[in-house]
């Protein structure tokens, strides 16, 4: 299968109503999930649906289950009960120290469409970093790169595979505000380019302002709220509040 998922270690804005969303296509739906560890219950019957073209928000405190939750998707967790129904497979983005960027860009390519040429191979690895804006970092390593730039070459070995699903865990954290907004923005870009559905996992509110078509609210591991962007900003209770100041 050549359309894959991919999650974006941590590695448009395209608005549209609950209403909108909902009548399209899930490509993701999980159902009454529970993940404990020990005594310590930390997912408690979550349910959650991804549909088609979105990027779905998964907002929370610290604590509040989060990257747990995307850990139970890609399945490097099992939950203890529920349902997930996910309409592809996954691929890392995590980057090969000893590989230069453009062979941390080949290897997906080579694993997953066997069938390409070395031509087409180098024209799609110029695609994706002209997209990211590192088409000057082809033949650097890793290690010569700044936190940034990791987070886009991560993202660019995602997206080249054409992936129909993107995963994104805390993609700003340990980022300055400038470079934060960029990977926002970034996830825009891909978003509108590839015809993604996202789940972008964080508790930035900067980038569930710059990304967000719908929200989900966990806390304490349990779904707290769920809605558009307006209908967070716009509400009256105190939890939400204290994000949407």
């Amino acid at each position: 299968m050549s359309d894959e998922s991919t999650m974006v270690d941590s590695a448009q804005a395209i608005p549209s109503t609950l209403s909108t969303t909902k009548s399209a296509a899930r490509v993701i739906e999980i159902n009454n999930l529970r993940k404990s560890f020990g005594s310590q219950e930390v997912l408690k019957n979550v349910s959650l649906q991804l549909f088609e073209g979105e990027n779905l928000v998964v907002l929370g405190k610290s604590g509040s289950g989060k990257s747990v939750l995307i850990k139970c998707i890609v399945r490097l967790l099992n939950a203890d009960e529920g349902t997930i129904n996910v309409r592809f497979l996954f691929q890392s983005g995590a980057l090969y120290d000893s590989m230069t960027v453009k062979q941390n860009l080949e290897f997906p390519l080579r694993r997953i469409k066997k069938d390409l040429t070395q031509k087409e191979i180098d024209e799609k690895v110029e695609e994706v970093l002209e997209n990211v804006g590192l088409s000057h970092a082809v033949d650097k390593m890793p290690s010569q790169l700044s936190g940034g730039m990791r987070k886009r070459i991560s993202l660019a070995r995602t997206i080249i595979v054409d992936p129909m699903i993107m995963l994104y865990d805390e993609p700003t954290t340990g980022l300055d505000p400038v470079t934060s907004g960029e990977i926002s923005l970034l996830i825009n870009d891909v978003q509108k380019k590839y015809k993604t559905s996202s789940i972008i996992i964080t508790h930035d509110i900067k980038c569930v302002h710059t990304t967000a078509d719908r929200i989900i609210l966990l806390l304490d591991g349990e779904v707290y709220h769920e809605g558009d962007l307006e209908t967070f900003k716009m509400s009256t209770d105190v939890l939400i509040k204290s994000f949407f100041k």
